[in-house]
């Protein structure tokens, strides 16, 4: 399934930090999103629903993790707004990725592994 835009800004620091509670996340989108705590826990109660993330008890407090891959889901958006927005039928060069704080080197190429393989299909 698709993350929205302010659901994808929520994996991308699930992805960076791998597990965090909901207080933790606002803290960390608060200034992109603007929104209050209970619209983060509204949206991360609907990412559950969807499988984007799990949610699980520790101590007492609600944790959270990324069930959605980081590379798959990359990959899916990448095809996806090359195809609908830009209108290409071939993926963009991953060189446009370099410098990405989220992929390392290896998920670089495992990247474009991904978009050339789906490219072929």
């Amino acid at each position: 399934m698709k993350p929205s835009a302010s659901e994808l800004l929520l994996l991308r620091s699930l992805w960076q930090k791998e597990e965090l509670s909901a207080r933790e996340l606002h803290e960390m989108v608060a200034g992109e999103l603007g929104w209050s705590p209970s619209s983060t826990r509204k949206t991360l109660d609907r990412m559950v629903a969807k499988g984007l993330v799990s949610r699980r008890d520790l101590h007492g407090i609600n944790v959270y993790q990324a069930s959605a891959e980081k590379l798959p889901t990359i990959a899916a958006m990448t095809r996806d707004f090359v195809e609908n927005v830009l209108g290409l039928k071939a993926p963009l060069p991953v060189s446009t990725f370099s410098g990405s704080d989220l992929l390392s080197d290896d998920e670089l190429r495992e990247l474009e592994a991904l978009l050339a393989k789906d490219d072929d299909a």
